[in-house]
């Protein structure tokens, strides 16, 4: 049995009022995690690690534990914004010391060079990229942040500030960023190719139709969207998280069955999906509908018939208000635990960009 390795990162913070910085940590850190609190103590845990705080007289005493090295800095970034969000104006300074703590340059900052641009479906274009340090890419989860440079100026990518955040370049240099799934990765030619949904003038669909070979973009990640061990899964989602299903299907073992169910426009935007796992394949054609006015999906995952006995888990992928309502369907006509299930929204009818939203 393989011993896990814990990383650690700790400092501590002079202030005048510790409780009440503690306080607001353990408000906004709920909405990333499980917050317990016993008085001067609070502690968050996520899938990133774990962080024990503690409000003395005069210091806010932090502690913050991984099992991987890049959870431990984004663990330690995080609070640093937190810190700097709350006293804006008065931000005390601070180090951090622990692992990673020498850190001068972001750990899964990566750059990359546009190989190609190709049309994979009337709706989808994909970008194929090369990267240096490709098997970065390959553990951490299934997405990136794709930074794109202003075009016509040289880019100027995120640093690091002494307390861990992370510095954007703003004004001519701000950056356009945009999730996106890797759909596949090639390590013999150093490629990863990410599929992009065409819309009509947002900034990521300019990007995937005027991209071309040698353009730099820079890659944040990777994160989200990891595989949990089951037996059955529910697969859904529409055009925007397509690229997620097909790699997260494509890599299930024999045996595993998987239950797809994917919203297209129509039947051109099919793909083939290939997978070892037993798989159960639906595509919902909208037929003319705006994407994002049916509820074509929600229907079909409400009358998916799951099997008997056995681990299930659902990933989804959509449109804002689908999201909402699958999400419910799940938790509480389903009973699904928040475990075994991630729900997400990927963009918002109405809107040209929206945080992925996921709970």
């Amino acid at each position: 049995m393989t011993e896990t390795i814990l990383f650690t990162a700790s400092t501590s913070i002079a202030l005048p009022d510790p409780h009440a910085l503690l306080d607001h940590l353990c408000e906004r850190l709920t909405e990333r995690g499980t917050v317990t609190r016993d008085g001067p103590r609070g502690r968050f845990e996520s899938r990133m690690g774990a962080v024990e705080m503690e409000a003395g007289a005069q210091a806010l005493h932090l502690h913050a534990a991984s099992d991987q090295l890049n959870y431990l800095f984004i663990a330690r970034s995080l609070l640093a914004e937190h810190i700097a969000e709350c006293t804006e104006g008065s931000a005390p300074a601070f180090l951090w010391s622990g692992d990673g703590c020498d850190l001068t340059a972001i750990p899964y900052f990566h750059q990359a060079t546009v190989r190609a641009s190709r049309p994979v479906t009337p709706r989808m274009r994909r970008v194929t990229l090369a990267v240096a340090d490709v098997g970065q890419l390959e553990t951490g989860g299934l997405h990136v942040r794709v930074l794109i440079p202003p075009q016509g100026r040289a880019p100027v990518w995120p640093s690091l500030a002494p307390d861990g955040r992370v510095l954007w370049p703003k004004g001519e240099d701000e950056l356009t960023t945009r999730v996106y799934t890797i759909r596949s990765l090639d390590h013999a030619r150093g490629e990863v190719d990410i599929d992009v949904v065409l819309h009509e003038d947002t900034p990521g669909s300019v990007w995937a139709r005027t991209a071309g070979p040698g353009d730099t973009v820079g890659l944040m990640g990777p994160g989200g969207g990891e595989i949990v061990p089951a037996d059955c899964y529910l697969l859904g989602g529409d055009e925007t998280a397509l690229p997620v299903i097909a790699r997260f299907a494509e890599s299930l073992p024999a045996g595993a069955k998987a239950i797809l169910r994917i919203e297209v426009a129509d039947a051109r935007e099919e793909q083939p999906i290939a997978s070892a796992a037993t798989l159960d394949l639906r595509w919902l054609h909208r037929n003319g509908a705006e994407a994002g006015s049916t509820d074509l999906l929600e229907r079909a995952i409400r009358a998916v018939e799951w099997p008997q006995g056995g681990a299930h888990y659902a990933l989804i992928g959509s449109e804002q208000a689908s999201a909402r309502a699958i999400r419910t369907y799940l938790r509480k006509e389903r009973g699904m635990a928040r475990d075994r299930h991630l729900v997400a929204a990927y963009w918002r009818r109405g809107h040209a960009a929206v945080e992925r939203e996921r709970d």
